[in-house]
């Protein structure tokens, strides 16, 4: 299971908020390319980079940052947040993006989402599947939709959507462990084939053997590294190990 660290941008540093509320912004480091390179340093390949900013303006804003990082480093960068547009995917594919995330796009758009899919491949196209309740939430977290989490997943791997990020946004940020029922859930319900990648809620180095088990092909930790709840060490070790 690919261990997948969280920078969670806002005005150029590195953030962390508690259910998506972004009145709950805490800032850990003003240098997003620091908090990069010692991920690295630990052993670390992936990066899970997300544009707050842009998701609450619906246009891509923190690209110059993301090209930072990829130029400087060598962490295989996913980015999401804002992605509306081509022209916001080609800017985030020249400024050092290996993969993309689509959420709100793949509810408002799915059209746009499809095309994206088809010319890049799945390989580079992430299905954001972010809910509470197990209803699509979209726009940053900031709104509801009326598609239920199941089917919307498998109706998707149906276009050929190979990867998923799901975060139950009720879990993320505050260090209560993931929701592994839900992860069950959507591998019960979905094909053998697809890359699930749980997000929210991660507190502890043991929960994440048990989101292996469940099939998980990879896993984001953000507020859990960033408050010390898991060791950046620990990370290390596990991932030697595995």
């Amino acid at each position: 299971m690919r261990i997948i660290p969280a920078i969670d941008l806002i005005e150029g540093k590195c953030v962390r908020l508690s259910k998506g509320d972004y009145a709950t912004k805490k800032v850990y480091n003003e240098n997003p390319l620091e908090v990069a390179r010692e991920f690295e340093a630990h052993g670390i390949h992936y990066l899970h980079l997300v544009d707050l900013d842009g998701a609450k303006s619906k246009h891509i804003v923190n690209h110059r940052i993301l090209e930072k990082i990829a130029t400087n480093t060598k962490l295989k960068i996913d980015f999401g947040g804002g992605l509306k547009t081509d022209d916001d995917l080609r800017i985030a594919f020249e400024s050092g993006a290996d993969q993309i995330t689509g959420g709100s796009i793949a509810v408002k758009d799915k059209e746009t989402f499809l095309v994206w899919l088809r010319k890049y491949g799945p390989a580079k196209i992430i299905l954001g599947a972010d809910a509470m309740n197990e209803k699509i939430a979209i726009s940053g977290w900031q709104e509801a939709s009326k598609e239920d989490l199941l089917p919307f997943i498998p109706d998707y791997q149906k276009e050929g959507i190979e990867y998923v990020i799901c975060t139950d946004i009720s879990k993320d940020g505050m260090l209560g462990g993931p929701s592994l029922a839900l992860y069950k859930k959507i591998r019960a319900q979905s094909s053998p084939k697809l890359k699930l990648i749980a997000s929210g809620g991660i507190s502890h180095i043991d929960e994440l053997p048990l989101l292996a088990e469940i099939g998980c092909e990879g896993t984001i930790i953000g507020k859990a590294i960033y408050e010390n709840h898991i060791t950046l060490k620990q990370i290390e070790n596990y991932i030697l190990q595995s």
